[in-house]
């Protein structure tokens, strides 16, 4: 269970986030959490082999987290919760990551439980967007 202390933690440390799943509709949920993080401070790249080279937001889109040539400090995953293990896999493998971040509706127990035996946080069934506002975080700062 994720505290609210803890979820305020998290946003408060991390600058730079690896949204998987970006959509280039602006009616899609990810694409608006994206435009809300950077509107709130955060660097935010997006990923999805579908747009890769891309830009999206004033962001390169990466086809995968390995191909981001810079650490990430979160990864937010915007994925169906079967393709959810996988892509942790990988994350664990980016040198830097220390948050996995599961949107609302994104669950994955196993994925979830080899993240934090390896030392990362891990926030499953949350969305950045409402808990900013809900628990008063402020703005990301360099």
């Amino acid at each position: 269970m994720t505290r609210p202390e803890q979820i305020r933690r998290i946003l408060e440390s991390v600058r730079t986030i690896a949204l998987v799943g970006a959509s280039e509709k602006p009616h899609r949920d990810s694409h608006a959490v994206m435009a809300y993080l950077q509107g709130r401070g955060y660097r935010v790249i997006p990923v999805n082999p579908r747009l890769a080279g891309s830009t999206l937001l004033g962001e390169t889109v990466y086809p995968n987290i390995s191909a981001i040539p810079e650490p990430v400090d979160m990864v937010d995953l915007f994925l169906a919760s079967h393709r959810v293990g996988a892509v942790v896999d990988e994350a664990l493998r980016k040198p830097g990551v220390r948050v996995i971040w599961m949107q609302i509706g994104v669950i994955d127990e196993d994925a979830a439980q080899r993240a934090e035996d390896a030392g990362l946080e891990v926030v499953m069934d949350r969305c950045p967007k409402q808990e900013i506002p809900r628990l008063g975080v402020a703005l990301a700062t360099s």
